[in-house]
């Protein structure tokens, strides 16, 4: 007879993730000390705070993409350290769905960055997507969106990615071998220049 285990809610991951031993859960511990306010409130405080400013704030775009950069990339160098391979699977999903996003919001930015929310839910759809909960949104978006799709086109990315290494190996060639005729041609030619002096 086998026992369920019971999947932890939402705010038991942040609280186990607010207490985690690092700089960001030390610089909470004394900020916690000090005003005796629970770090979990604390978080919120500067996530309504982080909400207003992205609504009205100056340079959101660079706090948007600090935010959905610095943590992700410190989490994935973690994960490479680390023994597990899970986590190694999580943060490689993150950066796939992060770089698909990335794509689609060049084309789109110039219409959306007119939205007023605009930035704010950006920040919501990156937090959601490296969420410690195996519901986030890079799961969702990786399992619905993006793994179908390759796997429906597989056949015709890898024959293009072919045809553009096969490509770049000859304009490498070609490159090299006019470089090389071109310090010849330099060589003799300064050559030539020396001797002409000389006379």
């Amino acid at each position: 007879m086998t026992t369920k285990v019971e999947e932890k809610s939402v705010r038991e991951k942040v609280e186990e993730f607010l207490h985690k031993k690092n700089y960001f859960t030390d610089g909470l511990e004394f900020i916690e000390q000090k005003t005796k306010v629970n770090r979990l409130y604390i978080c919120l405080g500067a996530a309504a705070l982080l909400a207003v400013y992205l609504v009205v704030g100056y340079a959101t775009s660079l706090v948007v993409s600090l935010l959905g950069f610095v943590y992700p990339a410190y989490a994935s160098v973690k994960a490479i350290e680390s023994e597990r391979k899970d986590d190694d699977t999580q943060w490689l999903t993150y950066w796939t769905v992060y770089s698909a996003f990335s794509i689609v919001e060049f084309f789109s930015d110039i219409f959306l960055s007119w939205f007023p929310l605009y930035f704010l839910f950006k920040c919501m759809f990156l937090v959601w997507c490296m969420a410690p909960f195996p519901w986030n949104g890079s799961e969702f978006l990786y399992h619905r969106i993006l793994k179908p799709f390759v796997a429906e086109h597989k056949k015709d990315i890898d024959e293009y990615l072919e045809k553009a290494k096969e490509r770049a190996s000859q304009l490498y060639d070609e490159a090299k071998e006019k470089a090389t005729e071109a310090a010849i041609r330099h060589a003799t030619g300064g050559n030539r220049d020396a001797d002409k002096k000389e006379d």
